[in-house]
């Protein structure tokens, strides 16, 4: 694992596998492992992954330092870029900002701006994290990052191990993150992306309405539009869908 500290976002990054280079971005409150651990390998195959966390300290972040901060990180000199919710927003500032390094877009359950109800969302899970409250945090995520059946279906010892794990992976970084969700905005970056581009809706999401996976869609030139029937967090609860939806692209567009 290094540390890449030339931009004032220090990111832990670690680089697996060989060939084109890929680099991933991951959501609010989640983790490299968390949003693309059972794809990395997958990847690494052909690929040369570059996998950054953000800082999980108080470090402020900007969408602008952050999309800087992960093309610093890039372990080859041309690469696709695989944004996962706030990552999305900071994949389509690195295509805009680096369009000499970054070869094409992958979009998943992702904004271009947050709507009323994301930044509800948001104000919610900063007050709790303000308030030290990692339990009804973790408690919060959970309810909003899976869709209504795959949570129903849990078993009960399985929500409370799975609101465990989420409440003890809090830390300082989280806030940041939180903030710069809310803050994003790149409506005016999309017409500009000049690279093969998917988009990734998760239908079933009752996190960030699928209408803002659409609006991506909708507004970056010749973007692909593929659908995967799963809540925000749809690598957790459609991998087989996800892998395959991701693969294929990257593979028919020689990325």
């Amino acid at each position: 694992m290094t540390n890449i500290s030339a931009n004032p976002i220090a990111l832990a990054t670690e680089i697996t596998g060989s060939g084109p280079g890929i680099v991933l971005a991951h959501g609010a409150a989640g983790s490299i492992e968390s949003n693309f651990g059972s794809l990395i390998p997958l990847l690494a195959e052909d690929h040369t992954v570059t996998a950054s966390d953000y800082p999980t300290d108080d470090t402020p972040l900007d969408l602008d330092g952050l999309a800087d901060a992960l093309v610093d990180a890039a372990a080859t000199e041309r690469f696709a870029v695989i944004g996962f919710s706030l990552g999305t927003a900071v994949a389509v500032r690195a295509a805009t900002r680096h369009p000499d390094r970054v070869s094409g877009l992958v979009l998943a359950a992702g904004i271009a701006r947050a709507d009323n109800r994301l930044r509800l969302a948001f104000d919610l899970w900063s007050a709790l994290l303000r308030a030290g409250d990692h339990d009804a945090f973790a408690r919060l995520l959970l309810h909003a990052a899976f869709s209504a059946d795959f949570t129903n279906g849990l078993a009960p010892e399985a929500v409370t191990a799975a609101v465990e794990a989420l409440a003890a992976r809090v830390h300082d970084g989280i806030p940041a993150q939180v903030a710069l969700g809310r803050a994003v905005d790149t409506t005016a970056d999309l017409a500009s992306v000049a690279v093969p581009t998917l988009v990734i809706a998760a239908t079933e999401d009752l996190l960030v309405d699928p209408a803002n996976h659409r609006y991506l869609a909708d507004h970056v030139p010749g973007a692909e539009y593929a659908q995967i029937k799963a809540g925000h967090v749809l690598m957790a609860e459609q991998p087989d869908a996800w892998h395959r939806t991701v693969l294929d692209f990257l593979d028919r567009q020689g990325l």
